[in-house]
């Protein structure tokens, strides 16, 4: 869903227009204190600020931009930019959106790929070395087995590192 912050009546149009472009849910809000409550009820994609009404409530647009998420800001003068511009503008950020979510992900995964590749190691490390114990109980060795057994598959589940 995307937000779009503006008093002026053009806003409707607007929104008509982008809601066709991107396939998504616009709502309008004309003021920022709506803008605010509409964004601690729902997730955003994007929010767009109409910049004239930005400049006239600066304070409360910093309220909105601590409430937004991860929605994408996006600025726009409406009084010098054609619907179609709009259309751009969002569809460009939106992209960055995409991109900076999608590096993100594999940037987290990544991570926790490198984390649980060195437990899982130091997990065989430690089976093989117990399973080397003299006089290890028949018990011991068979749990001992069943954890390198899963320890090995976590592995293979990790696959290969990049």
């Amino acid at each position: 869903m995307i937000l779009l912050i503006s008093a002026l009546a053009k806003a409707q149009e607007c929104a008509r227009a982008l809601q066709d472009a991107t396939q998504e849910e616009v709502k309008v809000c004309p003021s920022s204190a709506e803008a605010v409550v509409s964004l601690q009820g729902q997730e955003f994609s994007a929010v767009i600020f109409d910049q004239q009404l930005l400049d006239a409530e600066a304070d409360e647009g910093r309220i909105v931009l601590k409430h937004m998420g991860t929605a994408t800001p996006v600025y726009i003068n409406f009084a010098i930019s054609a619907i179609g511009r709009v259309v751009r503008e969002l569809r460009s950020a939106l992209q960055r959106r995409k991109h900076e979510l999608a590096t993100a992900k594999r940037e987290a995964q990544q991570t926790l790929r490198n984390e649980f590749s060195s437990s899982v190691t130091a997990l065989l490390l430690s089976c093989q070395m117990g399973l080397q114990l003299p006089d290890l109980p028949e018990s011991a060795a068979t749990r001992m087995h069943d954890i390198e057994s899963l320890a090995r598959q976590m592995s293979a589940r990790l696959g290969p590192m990049a």
